[in-house]
Parts: structure tokens; sequence; C-alpha cells
């Protein structure tokens, strides 16, 4: 940590500054929204300061929760990572998410998930790429359109609607992994208000079961350039998603260009016309453990995953995770114990973050450099942390 740098948590009356580092990091208008003047206790900022009592660093914590598989664990989200230009590569930034990682911990989080502006630095301390969000856009023409479907009905939604959306999503997320809970923050709107960028809902029943829903943002005008952007689009079986890509198609009469951000493997991804699709950004996340016993035991692991392994691991910025590890996972369920002996594997941080996430096999590792193996009948072994589904994160934060 750098001499004389003071971290703590910001209070109200250091937000306008908070604001202006922030603001000069990363382009943002010169007006700050009034959440920006509000501390939220769901999302607290902390800061460094200098001995002269300036705030030269700021990190935000998101006290979100995470699927993976079919079980909540509690994260530390990283956001609004911004140094002051004069305080810059001199371990400000290290210091923060140092003292973020720690408090993080006392608070019970067990994993971490950010989105970089740069990969590098956030390397070093620990975080590994692990996927990539993509918003695709294609033509709305190219939609596929299909009959109406008689048993089903679609409606446009209301803010009434917004507990029965959370609920299908839930349905959806929960067996997957590295998907928000969206039970607090910024996906609670006002009481009779939709969520921010959205202007309209659009929802497929069944009986008067929600089966489908995408909300989207209309955007501006009519003519060529027109763009339908779809902040969110969930289904919970094939006839809804084709359901809801036919109305969509409907809009290209107005808006020829719809752009969205569906997730690999579902209902709406397997319907949509891939060769038709290109990619209008992309972004890469990242992910490593707070607390790699609570990261291990507080997820559901697949039914048929069983064994154990050992192995050392390091981890530089937060060393309570640094020792002799066994693995053990059965019945669906994993946990950690110390372990005595010098384990035949030797494994960075940063690979146990692609493994847990399914990023990465050991044998990748080793091509990587993030496992060194001293006992190569040891290296398939490891595989085991990485059972289950890929992470994949659809909220952008």
């Amino acid at each position: 940590m750098p001499a004389l740098i003071d971290i703590r948590t910001l209070t109200v009356t250091d937000l306008p500054a908070a604001w202006e580092l922030g603001r000069l990091a990363f382009g943002s208008n010169p007006e700050p929204p009034a959440t920006a003047l509000t501390p939220n206790p769901t999302a607290p900022r902390h800061g460094a300061f200098n001995p002269d009592g300036h705030l030269v660093g700021m990190a935000v914590d998101l006290h979100h929760d995470q699927w993976w598989g079919g079980r909540k664990v509690s994260a530390a989200d990283i956001a609004g990572v911004a140094v002051a230009p004069e305080a810059r590569g001199r371990g400000v930034a290290r210091a923060l998410l140092t003292a973020v990682l720690r408090g993080a911990r006392e608070r019970g989080a067990a994993i971490s998930t950010l989105f970089p502006t740069v990969c590098a630095p956030y390397r070093k301390w620990g975080w590994e790429v692990c996927g990539s969000q993509r918003q695709y856009r294609i033509n709305t023409a190219d939609l596929p359109a299909s009959t109406p479907d008689p048993t089903l009905t679609v409606r446009a939604g209301t803010p009434g609607d917004l507990p029965a959306i959370h609920a299908l999503y839930t349905t959806v997320a929960a067996h997957r992994c590295g998907w928000l809970t969206r039970d607090t923050g910024l996906y609670f709107p006002e009481p009779g208000a939709l969520p921010r960028h959205v202007d309209g809902m659009t929802l497929v029943e069944r009986g008067g079961q929600l089966v489908g829903f995408a909300l989207w943002e209309r955007g501006r005008g009519y003519g060529d350039t027109a763009a339908l952007t779809i902040t969110d689009i969930q289904a919970a079986d094939a006839a809804a998603a084709r359901e809801l890509l036919t109305i969509l198609a409907g809009w290209r009469s107005v808006t020829p260009t719809i752009r969205l951000t569906p997730a690999a493997g579902d209902a709406v991804s397997m319907a949509l016309p891939v060769s038709a699709m290109r990619t209008d950004q992309e972004r890469p996340w990242m992910h490593r453990p707070v607390d790699v016993v609570r990261a291990v035991a507080d997820r559901g692991w697949p039914e048929h995953a069983a064994g154990t392994v050992a192995f050392e691991l390091v981890d530089g910025l937060a060393p309570w995770n640094n020792g002799q590890w066994r693995l053990e996972i059965a019945h669906g369920r994993g946990q950690l114990t110390a372990a005595t002996g010098t384990a035949g594997l030797r494994l960075s941080v940063r690979g146990f973050a692609a493994l847990y996430a399914g990023a990465a096999t050991a044998a990748e590792l080793i091509e990587a450099g993030l496992l060194e193996a001293l006992d190569q009948s040891q290296v398939s072994a490891l595989d085991l942390l990485g059972s289950g589904p890929a992470a994949q994160q659809p909220d952008y934060f």
C-alpha cells in the first residue's frame, strides 16, 4: 500500500469529489444525477485520500448476489474504479481493491466480477477474463416471424408486471452460473416506474402465466438509422421465444435494426438467425474469488460431479486464500479444506477463477502459465473445479 494513503468508505460530503473524479476518468456529464450524490448501502463507494485529504482514487463494491447452479452466492462486484491522473502508477488502485476485498470477505462475499476498461492491471491483482457480454445487431426483417400460437397471448406490460417478470427471470437464471439474482440495486425501480432505459415491455402468457418477456428502449426516429434496443429478453420455452421474435419482427416498418444481448444456450438465442447477426459491442468480464472456501461451499455443483483433488493456491492480493487445499465435490455440494503435505499442483488465483467459471481446462492453464504441475497425473483431476455450465454475465455494471 502506498505510504500515507488513507482508505475509507465515502460519506455524503465526499460524493461531489467522487463524481468529479469519475467524470474525469470516464468522460461523464458535468452535472451529476441525484443518485451520484446519495449514499447507497448496497453499493458503497470506497475512497483513497492523500496526506492532504484529497480524494485520489475510488472503487464501488456492488453487493450483488449471483446464481451458481441453483444457489445464491454473495458477490463483491466491482465498478467505478478511478484514480486521479497524478496518482496513477503509485499503487493506489491495488490498495483500494485490497481493502475492498478484505471488507467484502468480512461481510460474507465469496466471489467478485468486474467489467474492465483495461485487463492488464486486474490480472496482476487476480481477476481473469472468463467471458464476454456481446450485444448483436440484426436487420429487423431478418428476424423469424411465425404464425401466432393460439395457446399464447401477447400484451403490453406495466410496472405492475415487474414481480412476474422477475419470477420468470429467476426461473431462467437460477440453474445457470454467474447471472445476477437482481434482488437488489439498480433492478428495483421506484414504485410504479419502469426500469432504467426501458420504454416498454412486451409480455407473452399462456393460460394467464407469464412465459416470455422483452423489455425495450425505443430510441429516436423511424428512418434507416432507427434501432430498437432490447434491454432484456427471456423465454421459458421455444414457443414463447418464437412468439417474442415474431412480435419484434413487426417493428421492421419503423426500426430496421434490432439490438439485443441474448444469453448463450437459452430459448431465445436458439431461435435467432445467427448467420444474420453482427456484433455491435463486446464487453469482456473478469472474475476472481474473494474467499475460496466460501466460493466452493456456497454454490451448487452438478449432481454427477464427484471427486477430490489437492492443490496449492497462490493469491497475491487476498492472502487468506493462499495455501494447500483439498477440494471435494459430491452430491451437488463442494468443500475446500486445508490440506497437509505438498500438492502436486500449484494454481494461481487467476487459474482458479478461470476453472471455477468454466472458462478454461487445467491443461489450458498449464499452457497459459497459470498452473504448475509437479505431478502430471493429477492435472485432469483439477478440471473438477470447472464442473457445471460455463458462467455468463448478461448484466452490465
